[in-house]
This record gives structure tokens, sequence and C-alpha cells, in this order.
């Protein structure tokens, strides 16, 4: 071999020997990279579908980082059952650890919370907090009778045929259920939920029996309870705690098992981002409620009052705003339309005489209208009557106090016009026989009188005919007074 073939080969050597050397540090360095633990927070109710977005993107974004995992800190006590089930899916079919952490201490996982805990690769929670209650609720609020247990049969001595024949009447009435079709309908959505939190529980290896039970029966646990009966997986005081606790834990995903190592992480707390901040402000049944009233205000003092501009733009701007916020919840179109039959009397009252009528109405459809405006199945979820109140009673004592501007127009003299000359005192310019000049509110009148009437001499208006005034003394007048209306 040549001199300059062993030069060559050595520095082929060399710079083999150095790429090696550089992958393995390049190598070292990403086994020694912190990974991201991306932290999000649910601390109210699940209302409206910008909450389930909001978990949705942050565990798309967890997925697109290669995050180790997700925690998602939890309190709530409850929610919608349409976005509970968005969640609920994405949490089962997501690609990284999903963790629930009912955090912070005295924080609470109910009702629509029960399915997120369950659902999630890990479930943790704070000391001093629980879970629990995830009976069904009816649209009114009131917790939904749950089927009747079928007790045991009891021996009975026989009866004779004609107690048999006595008792048969009493036997039917006491089968009769009292609403067959609502019983049916709360047994429906009963069984629908206990299956599906009982599937949850099954495929995540929790306590499956007190799941349905949460459902069935609203029971609930603290977190050592729930520790026990294989409800949670640990309990942690802070998130540190809970990221030493999950070291080492394998989690399994749809297409894989993988080991938790939480040794060197960084992390990261991801919040809601304006637009979603803007529209879970806009769909708070309070805020859609009060902009929908707003708007319908603005309308109305734009239609009564033409020429404003600023009324009715701002009037349209919330309604325009409040239709969007109102399209998130769930409506009972009954209450809108009592809402806006109440506001139509209002104005009504002020075009109609009905001594009151109109208003008493107005406030009951829209008092009603406002309670019916959320179907609300449960109370917190609804528009909150420490506003309705306040809006009936300021919308009432607006209409009082338009009306009462009404009454005094219409009972007040008109100063300008032939109404306004009625009854006004004035002095004879010249001899009335019975024509002649008269000045009367500043100003010379032709004028009749209907006695004669010497300059100088004071008269009074009675009338109007024309151009020309009628006209009698003031005494005459005042002794013998006339309606000119």
């Amino acid at each position: 071999m040549s001199r300059k073939s062993k030069c060559i080969l050595c520095l082929l050597v060399f710079g083999i020997v150095v790429v090696l050397s550089g992958l393995q540090s390049v190598s070292a360095q990403e086994s020694t990279s912190p990974t991201v633990v991306l932290f999000i927070r649910l601390d109210n109710e699940i209302i409206n579908p910008v909450t389930a977005e909001y978990i949705i993107d942050a565990i798309d974004h967890a997925e697109e980082i290669n995050a180790l995992c997700l925690v998602l800190e939890l309190d709530t006590p409850g929610g919608l059952l349409e976005s509970t089930r968005d969640i609920v899916k994405r949490i089962l079919n997501a690609r990284v650890p999903v963790i629930c952490y009912v955090y912070p201490s005295g924080a609470r996982a109910a009702s629509a919370g029960v399915f997120i805990t369950l659902a999630s690769h890990i479930a943790a929670m704070a000391p001093s907090t629980n879970i629990g209650a995830a009976h069904p609720v009816s649209i009114g609020g009131s917790p939904m009778p749950s089927p009747p247990e079928k007790e045991p049969p009891i021996k009975k001595k026989e009866e004779s045929e004609e107690e048999k024949k006595e008792k048969e009447p009493e036997k039917k009435e006491q089968e009769k259920p009292a609403h067959p079709a609502q019983d049916i309908m709360s047994e429906k959505i009963i069984n629908d939920a206990s299956a599906w939190i009982r599937a949850i529980a099954e495929y995540r290896g929790r306590n499956a029996d007190w799941a349905e039970e949460a459902v069935r029966k609203s029971v609930s646990l603290t977190e050592t309870e729930a520790l026990k009966k294989n409800v949670i997986d640990l309990i942690a005081p802070s998130e540190e705690e809970l990221i030493a606790a999950i070291n080492g834990k394998e989690v399994k995903l749809l297409d894989r098992t993988i080991r938790l190592n939480t040794t060197k992480t960084v992390l990261q707390h991801l919040t809601m981002s304006r637009r979603q901040r803007l529209l879970n402000i806009l769909a708070n049944p309070n805020i859609a409620y009060l902009l929908l009233i707003l708007g319908f205000y603005g309308l109305l003092f734009e239609i009564t009052h033409p020429g404003g501009m600023f009324p009715g733009i701002a009037g349209a701007l919330c309604l325009i705003l409040a239709a969007y916020a109102l399209q998130m919840l769930p409506v009972n179109y009954a209450g809108l339309i009592l809402i806006i039959m109440g506001l139509l009397m209002f104005v009504a009252e002020v075009k109609v005489t009905s001594y009151g009528l109109l208003t008493i109405g107005g406030l009951i459809s829209l008092t009603l209208g406002s309670i019916m405006l959320i179907r609300a199945p449960q109370p917190f979820i609804g528009v909150s009557l420490s506003l309705i109140l306040p809006v009936v009673i300021a919308t009432g004592v607006i209409v009082v106090f338009l009306i009462s501007l009404v009454v005094k127009t219409h009972k007040r003299r008109a100063l300008t016009g032939k109404e306004g000359l009625i009854g006004e005192i004035g002095s004879a310019m010249e001899d009335l026989q019975p024509q002649g000049k008269v000045f009367v509110h500043g100003e010379i009148w032709d004028a009749i009188a209907e006695t004669p009437l010497k300059k100088g001499e004071s008269i009074q208006v009675v009338n109007m005919e024309g151009f020309r005034l009628r006209v009698k003394p003031v005494s005459t007048s005042q002794e013998q007074p006339e309606s000119t209306q």
C-alpha cells in the first residue's frame, strides 16, 4: 500500500470516529434532555362547547409536542352531557397519557367530573377533596327518580277467592305509574349513563360497581375512600408530588404501553386562548341573558325614539352576541318567546291605555321567560335568579316611569297653537261691538265678543274660529266657566 493510500485511509477512519462520537453525544443529550409535562385547569362548570374545545385542543397540542403527559387539574360541579361525552371520547383516544388531578384541596369532581376522572389514564386527588354524585337530573334541576329495585317475593298465606276479588282493584291502582312517560324516560337516561360509566371504569380497570352507584344513587367518596375502593390511583398534595408519584408508572395507550420517566421534566401550564376566554365569557348563561335584554332595550328605544342611532347600533350588536352565545347553550325557545312577548307588552302599555294590565302581563311573561330561557339540567347552568329579579324590577320601574310621563303629558295644557290660546287672559284694544282687536299672548288678534266690551277691559279666550278669537269678559268667564276641550 502506498503512502498516499495510507493517508486517505487514516483520514476516513478519523472522520468515521468523529461522526460516531457526534451522534453519540447528540443521543446522550436527547436522552438527558428534559421532557414536557403539560398542565391545564378546569375549575368551572362544563356548560358550553368552549370548555370541551379547550381540553381537546390541549390534548392535540400535547401530542404535537410529544409531551410526556397531560395533567388536567379538575374542580367542577358537573355540566352538560354532550360536552362531557366529547371530552371523554378524546381522552380515551389520546396518544399521550392524560392524568386527571382533582386539585387543590377543597376541590370536587362531581357529576360530569366523575366521568372525566374515570376516563383518564391516571386518576389522582389532593387531600380534602371528593368525587361522586353523578346521578342524572331532569331539565328542571330535580333528580330523576331511580328505577325501583325489585324486592324478593315474600311468602304469604293463601287467600280466599273473595278476598282476592276485593283486593284486585287496589292492586291495579297501585301498579299504575303516576307518570308513565316520565318514568320511562328517566329510566332510559339513567340506564344509558350507568352503562356508559361502567364501560369507562371497566376499560380503565377501576371500580365499575361504585361508578354505577354514583350514577344510580349519587354516592360520593373522599380521596382516601376513593383510593381504597380503586376509584383513583393515588393521592398527591401538590403538583410536584404528583409528578414524583407517577414516576415509573406504566400507562397503556391505544397502540402501546409506556413507562413514565419524570426524573427530568419541565412543567408547562396551558391556559385558554384569548378567543376561547372571550367565547367562554359570552357563553355564560347570565351574560347571554343580559346581552339579550340590553339588545331588545336598545332596539326598542331606537324604534320609539328614532334618530338616536347609538341605541339601535348597540342593541343590534348585543343581540348578535346574545344569539351567538345562546346557540352554544341549551335554549328553551318557549322562554325566549315569553321574553319577547313581555317586552312587546311594555311597549304597548306606553301606546295603549290598559290601566296597568299590560305592565303586569309583561312582568309575568318576562319573569317566566327568564327562568325558562336555559334548559338547565342542573341549577348552576341556568340564568341566576339574583340576576333575573333585578332585571324584572328595573324593567317594571322604567315602564311605570314612562307611563307616568305619558299621563302627565296628556294632562298638561297645551302652550302653543289653538289649544295654547284657549283660556288665555288678554285685554280689548278697542270697543268690541261685537267685533274688534284684542291683545292676547303678546299678539294682536281679531276677536268677536259674546257680549259688548269696552276698550281696556280684560277678556278671556274661549274658542278660536279660523284666525279669529271668541272672547268673553273675565268676570263672566269666571262666574260661568266653560270646558273647551
